[in-house]
């Protein structure tokens, strides 16, 4: 079986193509990172199109994204707006035009219409509908990160513990999450992929741990980890406006995640340490 990542280089796509691979998978990446003629908003669409038609399925995770940092400072930018939609545009007419089965990244902030990256995934559902694909929402992906541009909000504590010696937060962390773990996503992923053709195409698929945590409790779960003193700032969350969707777990029976919060961050406190040892 051939599998065609658009994204390979971001938070899920580097987790899933190793993911993929150690199944004995082949797997090609398309992004930006791996070489500038890989930009999906600009490449040759019969490039795209031949990388398509030779894969057996097509995994669409690139997108212009990165934690709530990242959002907040970003997401009301004309350039975040247009390199989304250009994506977007790209890869959905590419996927039309080849006909492949695929899945589309979405979030479970698409219905938060306030948010432009809420709003730009629900019109990736929308294409992906059209196009008979399937939408995956994910809940708050995390795994050890590189990019510190793109920090989420557990890498974000774990470096500032590890290097600063305390974590500083920006919000009072009243605001909750729903935290999946990287491994526990991609295996999520296999599942839905092997099991596509029996997949409704007329709904989304939920990727989500089904446990509610503050983040408060996950800078407070770091710094025991790690013995760090938490300073709580004072900012209400401006991301999401503490609105909270449910997940929906029993969609899928044949898959339910397997890492607690506090294994999850050992790892990747583990991954920190590794990386920053001589």
């Amino acid at each position: 079986m051939r599998v065609l990542i658009l994204g390979n280089r971001g938070q899920i796509g580097s987790f899933l193509e190793k993911f993929l691979i150690a199944k004995g998978i082949s797997v090609v990446g398309l992004d930006i990172e791996n070489d500038p003629s890989e930009d999906l908003r600009k490449i040759n669409s019969v490039a795209l199109d031949s990388l398509i038609d030779k894969a057996d399925f097509v995994f669409f995770l690139a997108y212009d994204v990165g934690g709530s940092t990242y959002l907040q400072e970003r997401q009301s930018n004309f350039d975040f707006i247009s390199n989304n939609s250009l994506i977007m545009s790209n890869c959905f007419a590419s996927l039309g035009r080849v006909g492949k089965p695929f899945i589309f990244a979405s979030s479970q902030m698409s219905n938060m219409i306030f948010s432009n990256y809420g709003l730009l995934k629900a019109i990736g559902e929308r294409y992906t509908l059209s196009l008979r694909g399937i939408s995956v929402k994910f809940w708050n992906v995390y795994g050890y990160e590189s990019d510190a541009r793109k920090f989420h909000v557990i890498s974000d504590f774990i470096k500032m513990a590890i290097n600063e010696g305390q974590i500083r937060m920006k919000t009072t962390g009243e605001e909750f999450r729903d935290f999946l773990f990287a491994e526990d996503c991609c295996e999520g992923l296999y599942q839905l992929m092997t099991r596509y053709s029996e997949l409704d195409k007329s709904q989304s698929y939920d990727l989500a741990s089904g446990t509610w945590t503050s983040i408060l409790d996950v800078a407070q779960i770091i710094s025991k980890k790690l013995d760090v003193p938490v300073i709580r700032g004072n900012l209400k969350d401006d991301l999401q406006k503490l609105e909270r969707n449910e997940p929906r777990m029993h969609q899928l029976k044949y898959w339910y995640p397997s890492t607690s919060l506090s294994e999850g961050i050992s790892e990747i406190i583990q991954s920190f340490r590794l990386s920053n040892s001589p």
